[in-house]
């Protein structure tokens, strides 16, 4: 079954100039660009992007960290997309990562890892309609 997930490729990723070689690993595995923007987020849209960490120690991190420069925003489509993805991105630390993942090649830290992927379904659809707002 074709399904869409969302993708960002993080400040980090963007200011590094990767945007291409990370599309590239997705496009070079199947999967299709639908929808792609650069853009800067709001605290607004990193807060409800992050709300499952409010009141932790790391949150303030991670909403300067979206919030510092622009990202990418992708909606990818493709069989099993959520999995192909993230078995693509590779386990969030670069040091945990699989050779040939997007991590592993590019990530410089747990935070600074350059993507983030949907977890699921249900999420993937929460967070095109948070960060793709105009095709709602």
């Amino acid at each position: 079954m074709v399904e869409k997930s969302m993708v960002l490729i993080k400040p980090d990723g963007v200011e590094r100039n990767l945007i291409g070689n990370i599309i590239s690993c997705y496009e070079d595995n199947g999967l299709k660009v639908v929808q792609l923007k650069l853009m800067k987020a709001t605290r607004e849209i990193a807060e409800k992007h992050y709300s499952q960490h409010k009141g932790k120690d790391f949150y303030e991190e991670l909403i300067t960290f979206i919030t510092r420069s622009p990202l990418c925003a992708i909606i990818l489509q493709g069989e099993d997309v959520v999995e192909q993805v993230r078995r693509i991105n590779g386990a969030t630390s670069p040091d945990d990562a699989e050779e040939g993942t997007i991590r592993h090649r590019y990530a410089r830290s747990k935070t600074e890892n350059c993507v983030h992927a949907s977890d699921t379904l249900e999420s993937a659809k929460a967070e095109i309609n948070l960060w793709f707002p105009e095709l709602g």
